[in-house]
């Protein structure tokens, strides 16, 4: 465990809370949705603190609300809300540098916090405190923090007790690893764990972070690779990324490929369209002989939603195939993604690439499989070269969510004989 100390601030309700900050409203006292005014089965986008009370969540649908609730229903204005973020991050910027600022998501930010104690002559709770403070004072808006050494605990405690705490501040420490994040069930209220992971995991008789955190490692890593291990760490609230790392991923040679969407994608609709983008960034990397040491997913909702998210992962460079890379992108999407909420553009990164010097053994994978798999890709890469990119294409291609052959021809990649 690092010395490190690790601010997670989330802004309370942000969308529904802006809307009644401009009517001059109190959140907390309000019953307000914000959702497309037009359609009874739209996604509420935000609810107020008000009607969270009363049992209503964020992310579902209008005619899921209590017919005995009465409520005022706001259309959304993701302009407004950009300049509101924007207002909150530069009141974040008056206590940290934008090196140690990491912006999560539109209404969530981390911030490295380490080298500022002792300038400020502050406790990390004083400072956690200060700072809503000044949040609060210059844009009227609530926010929680989780405090922790590291950007896990950080956010798991604000998510697991400070929202729930009178303050909205909570604080974690490693003596809080077997007291409080242990007992988290179910295993989905964990961050990074989605459903889809939390069946598998139950399925090995894992119920809660306890579980996780005393099974074997090794066992985890063969049965789910590089992400059992992460899982493990995680659970035992060992984390060494930090915000540095995520800040220069932009400096560093990567390759990108994203796509915008012609209609709306739900669910595992999506999982085509990550694997088509995965194999046109692998044809990338196998013709320069690279490999890559992290990659990055980015998510977007359609327009009458908006957001979405950013997420990367280190991942074996020694183990760079595609299947491996596909496993990885779908457990960062299942992990993040909220259900039923529709994609319109979908993104991925490749960076931290080094030449493809050498094979490393590992003891996990079947090395003679991968090296067939790579001399099948190289063939298949040679002919699409030679024909056209639509020469020689996965079956799923053929499938009606497929975008992969329009794509070829919108860039030559037509051209078979």
């Amino acid at each position: 465990m690092n010395n490190k100390c690790i601010l997670c601030i989330d802004l309370k309700s942000f969308f529904a809370s802006v809307e009644c900050i401009q009517r001059n409203l109190d959140p907390f006292k309000t019953p307000l949705v914000v959702a497309d005014p037009d359609r009874n089965g739209a996604i509420t986008l935000a609810v107020t603190p008000y009607l969270k009370e009363k049992g209503i969540k964020s992310r579902g649908r209008i005619y899921e609300i209590p017919n005995n609730i009465k409520y005022m229903r706001v259309k959304p204005r993701m302009s407004l809300y950009i300049e509101k973020s924007k207002e909150v991050i530069n009141t974040y910027l008056e206590f940290v540098s934008i090196d140690d600022l990491h912006i999560y998501s539109i209404d969530e930010c981390f911030l490295d916090v380490s080298s500022y104690l002792k300038l400020y002559k502050e406790t990390p709770y004083n400072l956690a405190k200060k700072i809503l403070k000044k949040v609060y004072e210059k844009t009227k808006l609530c926010a929680t923090a989780g405090i922790g050494p590291n950007l896990l605990l950080a956010k798991i405690s604000m998510d697991i007790e400070a929202k729930h705490n009178k303050d909205f501040i909570a604080e974690w420490t490693k003596d809080d690893i077997k007291t409080k994040l242990w007992s988290i069930t179910p295993l989905s209220n964990m961050w990074g764990i989605g459903k889809r992971m939390e069946r598998r995991l139950n399925s090995l008789g894992i119920y809660k972070v306890e579980d996780l955190a005393k099974y074997d490692k090794f066992k985890l890593k063969d049965k789910f690779g590089i992400i059992g291990e992460e899982l493990w760490e995680h659970a035992n609230g060992i984390d060494n990324s930090c915000i540095k790392d995520f800040n220069r991923v932009a400096k560093e040679k990567s390759i990108s490929n994203s796509q915008v969407l012609f209609k709306n994608y739900y669910n595992e609709q999506i999982y085509i369209i990550i694997r088509e983008i995965l194999s046109t960034l692998m044809f990338r990397l196998r013709k320069n002989n690279y490999t890559t040491g992290r990659i990055s997913l980015y998510i977007s909702y359609s327009k009458n939603i908006q957001g979405g998210f950013h997420i990367s992962r280190i991942v074996d460079k020694n183990n760079c195939n595609e299947l491996y890379l596909y496993k990885q992108l779908i457990n960062m999407f299942e992990a993040n993604y909220e259900t039923d909420l529709p994609i319109r553009k979908v993104g991925i990164c490749f960076s931290k690439l080094e030449q493809n010097k050498s094979i490393q053994l590992n003891l996990f994978e079947n090395i003679e499989k991968i090296n067939q798999e790579n001399s099948m890709n190289k063939a298949i890469d040679s002919i699409n070269i030679k024909y056209g990119k639509n020469t020689l294409l996965k079956a799923t291609s053929l499938l009606k969510l497929s975008t992969i052959k329009e794509r070829n021809e919108k860039i030559g990649g037509h051209n078979a004989r």
